[in-house]
């Protein structure tokens, strides 16, 4: 049993009432975390402590802000053991996915030191004599992050790596599904010598989320707001934040389309599309949910597909030739086989099968997709991908579009310059040629449009997000007044 606590102001400490809750692994069905079940007064006291760190963060040098965000970096690299441990039994992914959400975050923080010297302003013409009108970039106080269970190293780090390197300071209000996770990324940050109150975690149970959420938005030392996770919930963060005046960053669901041209590289396309559909059992905000072929090579590429697919196993990460890991939980699993079976029910093939137990879920393909069945619309997020043909890119495109997501996609074709003017009209922040649709760098601009949020986080585009922009002036000479 890991036990987990609070991390307020430097110090590690139980919740003020010393409630606690338990999570349970999904592939050993046991309790795997006993953590910390944080109070409202608990949330207030994250929040305080942040403030009170604030004045000497923001303030402090760029260059030593960017000397400990490197340690942390650093730190991060050398504990990989232990969030692989720590991960692996808490969402039963598999110790691959753990070791690269280590890699990546651990790069997010080391582009986030790169930072801290780049975060620059302007000067402006002005009309008035004698005035030197400067638009300057300031910190902004404390940044609530909020971040999911299924990359958890990658996005808890992502919610608070260009915040700290902005200046602020921040509270990072973990996921009940990872908890001991999220509490070792503040381990890890504060360890590195970053100062007492700069970063702070918040576990919860799952029952108090809303209130913790909401007491969290509403805390007027609470300058900005950014939430991974699904699109339901992500309303509920948007309208929170809305209602305190505060801007949110909002990552949330995905449908992830990938467009097969006629003319595509079919065997690169299977290995993307296995790639971005089944891996981490599909649990990835990116992973490819619809494939839209060309009806001329649909039958080839579906053989290929189902070839694929039945080599890749899901299982306990601990098994001999699993490769696929387990889902976070039997409701998961649950879930998901319906909508699979809803598809089934309005005429769909399905040449794997259906094949789920407990929380472990074999690849699943549904040929045949249509409007009709649920799974045209909903996110399954699970090891699922749906096949639709299609006559053509114009009809290829239409089907993409008619989502109300638009976070990752991808187009297969062997003809660059049609693959380009293809990816121009998907409505997708995030859209990859002939390359999967789950891809992440630290440097890169990373957020959706529609229902899949708005916002960018990512080195230089989030600064933005991030900080103040302010407009000083300085009067340099004699001012005309008119009277």
């Amino acid at each position: 049993m890991h036990e987990v606590s609070l991390l307020i102001d430097g110090v590690s400490r139980g919740a003020s009432d010393h409630g606690t809750f338990e999570r349970i692994g999904p592939a050993s069905g046991q309790p795997v975390s006993r953590a910390a079940a944080a109070t409202l007064a608990d949330a207030d006291a994250a929040v305080a402590a942040a403030a009170r760190a604030f004045p000497a963060w923001s303030t402090l040098g760029p260059t030593e802000r960017r000397k400990r965000l490197a340690a942390a970096a650093d730190l991060m690299d050398a504990r990989a053991a232990d969030f692989i441990a720590i991960g692996t039994a808490e969402t039963g992914a598999m110790p691959n996915w753990y070791g690269f959400n280590v890699m990546l975050a651990a790069n997010m923080l080391r582009e986030a030191a790169a930072m801290t010297t780049q975060i620059d302003g302007a000067v402006i013409p002005s009309d008035v004599p004698g005035s030197l009108a400067m638009a300057v970039r300031q910190p902004c106080g404390v940044v609530l992050g909020m971040a999911p269970w299924n990359a958890p190293v990658i996005l808890g780090t992502r919610a608070l790596a260009m915040p700290l390197a902005c200046g602020n300071t921040v509270v990072l209000k973990a996921s009940e599904g990872c908890p001991g996770v999220h509490r070792l990324i503040g381990s890890v940050l504060h360890d590195a010598g970053l100062g007492d109150g700069v970063v702070n975690v918040v576990t919860h149970a799952a029952a108090d989320a809303p209130a913790i959420v909401e007491r969290l938005i509403a805390n007027p030392a609470v300058k900005r707001v950014n939430f991974t996770g699904s699109t339901r919930v992500g309303r509920i963060v948007a309208e929170l934040s809305a209602r305190n005046l505060k801007p949110a960053l909002l990552e949330l669901g995905g449908k992830a389309p990938v467009l097969v041209l006629d003319d595509a590289d079919l065997d690169a396309a299977v290995q993307a599309v296995a790639f971005g559909a089944f891996f981490n059992q599909g649990q990835i905000c990116m992973s490819t949910e619809r494939v839209i072929v060309d009806r001329k090579v649909a039958d080839a590429f579906v053989e290929k597909l189902v070839a694929k697919a039945r080599t890749l196993k899901a299982g306990d990460p601990a098994a001999p030739g699993v490769v696929l890991g387990t889902l976070e939980s039997v409701g998961a699993a649950q879930r998901i086989k319906a909508l699979v079976e809803d598809a089934r029910a309005h005429g769909a093939a399905l040449p794997l099968g259906c094949e789920a137990t407990g929380a472990v879920m074999q690849p699943v393909i549904v040929d045949g997709m249509t409007p009709a069945m649920k799974l045209y619309a909903d996110e399954s997020f699970g090891p699922v991908v749906t096949v639709q043909r299609v006559d053509g890119d114009d009809e290829a495109l239409a089907v993409a579009n008619d989502s109300e997501y638009g976070l990752s996609a991808a187009v297969f074709s062997r003809d660059i310059a049609r693959a380009m003017q293809v990816a121009k009209r998907i409505e997708s922040g995030i859209c990859h040629i002939n390359g999967p649709t789950v891809h992440d760098e630290a440097q890169m601009p990373f957020g959706g449009v529609k229902a899949s949020g708005y916002g960018r986080f990512g080195s230089k585009a989030s600064v933005a997000e991030f900080t103040d922009l302010r407009w000083i002036t300085v009067q340099t000479g004699p001012r005309h007044y008119p009277i």
